[in-house]
């Protein structure tokens, strides 16, 4: 697979052949395949994580984060929760440092949540680019802190419930233009985007006509109060109150009709509308390929929805679970966003980080196109080939290249220290590189290396050329004398920082 390419849509990417059912996965689980759940369902797992959930069963580990998810409260609200204007300094340039302030407060405690919080956040993640609202539209912290505990609440929870308050949210009346939504003027913004994009596709069972009777029902939601940064309350007078047709009923419908309406009408539409969506994002960004049997597993996952009342937690049990989604054709076929990169170094290597770190981490996915609460349009981030260009895949590499500086120059041992929990207790006074080597690949590659010149190359780059062979154990070479051993050896550091170095240019290492 070439992923250096001025041309994202001329690259050759794995096709879709995963052929397995929906039937659960009853084999214990290896390395590869919890290193695999816990990278789709969470930003990846520590050796230590992997280790435990190495011979227990997938319906066990996945029934345990899906509780886990279930049960987490959302983060705390900020002390600015329910500020508005009146709030801030009336100096322009005070209150925008203020306002900046809060934003990277609020960016690093979520931030935090994505490394820590596995499946839930990696779902509220997965929603901010389904309702998407951008930040420096509605501009407004208060909105913003709301938003995000609409995506925790219910992440895990009613898709229908979900559908109903995102709608209601500040930052969405206002990015879509509800709060501006009048009975003397309708405007049809979020009724478009809520047929179009947030539960049923384009063009899927409705109508232009359906989108204008749509506006007219959800009007007046635009009480904005005369101080900016305000809740937006209902005005009964600015409501529409005559009659409305909508996908086939008519009546005087207002916000919670238009709510009903679409899941009565239209519950096997949305249902496969979210789940392709949720299949493409934790499963293969190839749900209609015909090589393998995507739309089949799409529609057992759209039924298992429609007959639990649209709760997401059943739907992604059976997902989790089952021979599909760890098929080998499922693993290592989707590229990591800039989060995913970075994230998972940091799980997977157990290195030191602090909120200086993550502060970092947030600016730099931010220039590699990617940053919170900011998806490039309604539409969202496109993910997976969107990430790899000439220009981001640099990027990827230079910054990849400057935080391992950075961990090196702060803790140099952290780098054997790594290297020691990767290839397990029985082997930390090794005085084979190739074990070493393998076990590093092992760890931060889906699937390892390609090619057996391809491994060899990284075993090249570890074992140095100052470094005489017979410094290594006759294990590795004939005649090796093996008085380098990882545990002790001062080169070990270097080694493992040069050895990351290399892989991190590979195309696997950008895999998940």
């Amino acid at each position: 697979m070439n992923l250096e390419t001025n041309a994202p849509n001329t690259m050759e990417f794995f096709i879709n052949c995963n052929t397995s059912s929906l039937a659960t996965y009853t084999a214990p689980l290896d390395r590869q395949k919890a290193a695999h759940l816990y990278r789709r369902l969470g930003f990846s797992a520590s050796v230590q994580t992997i280790d435990q959930a190495v011979g227990q069963s997938a319906t066990a580990l996945v029934d345990s984060l899906i509780n886990e998810a279930v049960n987490m409260a959302p983060l705390a609200a900020p002390t600015w929760a329910d500020w508005n204007n009146s709030n801030y300094p009336e100096d322009d340039d005070a209150r925008r440092a203020l306002r900046n302030s809060q934003i990277g407060e609020w960016k690093l405690a979520y931030a935090n949540g994505l490394i820590n919080n596995n499946l839930r956040d990696r779902l509220s993640f997965f929603w901010s680019n389904h309702f998407v609202t951008e930040l420096e539209v509605y501009d407004c912290n208060s909105f913003l802190y709301y938003y995000t505990d609409c995506l925790q609440r219910n992440a895990i929870g009613n898709f229908k419930t979900f559908i109903h308050e995102i709608g209601l949210t500040n930052a969405m009346l206002f990015y879509l233009d509800g709060a501006y939504n009048n009975n003397n003027r309708p405007n049809e913004n979020y009724a478009r985007e809520l047929y179009e994009l947030f539960s049923l596709g384009e063009g899927n069972g409705y109508s232009e006509q359906d989108i204008i009777e749509t506006a007219r029902a959800l009007t007046g939601y635009v009480e904005r109060g005369e101080i900016g940064c305000t809740q937006v309350t209902f005005d009964p007078s600015k409501h529409d109150t005559g009659s409305k047709t909508i996908l086939g009923q008519t009546g005087n419908w207002g916000y919670d009709d238009v709510i009903n309406i679409l899941f009565q009408q239209r519950p096997n539409e949305i249902a496969e509308f979210i789940c392709r969506k949720l299949y493409e994002f934790f499963v293969h960004p190839d749900s209609k390929d015909d090589a393998g049997n995507a739309q089949t597993i799409i529609d057992g996952m759209a039924t298992t929805m429609v007959s639990n009342n649209f709760e997401i937690a059943p739907v992604l049990s059976q997902l989790f679970k089952s021979q599909h989604f760890f098929d080998d054709e499922a693993i290592g076929v989707i590229i990591k966003s800039p989060y995913d990169l970075f994230l998972n170094l940091l799980k997977e290597t157990g290195f030191f980080y602090d909120d200086s770190v993550m502060s970092q981490i947030i600016e730099t996915t931010r220039m590699l196109s990617q940053e919170l609460f900011e998806p490039v349009d309604v539409a969202g981030w496109q993910r997976d080939r969107s990430w790899i260009n000439t220009n981001f895949l640099i990027g990827r590499w230079l910054s990849l290249e400057f935080m391992f500086d950075g961990f090196y120059g702060y803790n140099a041992e952290q780098f054997r220290a790594f290297a020691m929990a990767a290839v397990g207790p029985g082997n930390s006074g090794t005085s084979n590189p190739r074990i070493v080597v393998e076990a590093i690949v092992n760890k931060l590659t889906p699937k390892g290396l390609l090619t057996e010149a391809d491994f060899n190359n990284a075993l090249s780059a570890f074992t140095i050329d100052d470094v005489p062979e017979i410094y290594y154990g006759s294990d590795y070479v004939e005649g090796g004398q093996g008085l380098w051993m990882l545990d002790v050896s001062p080169e070990v550091p270097f080694q493992v920082y040069l050895l990351l170095q290399h892989l991190a240019r590979q195309p696997e290492f950008q895999l998940k």
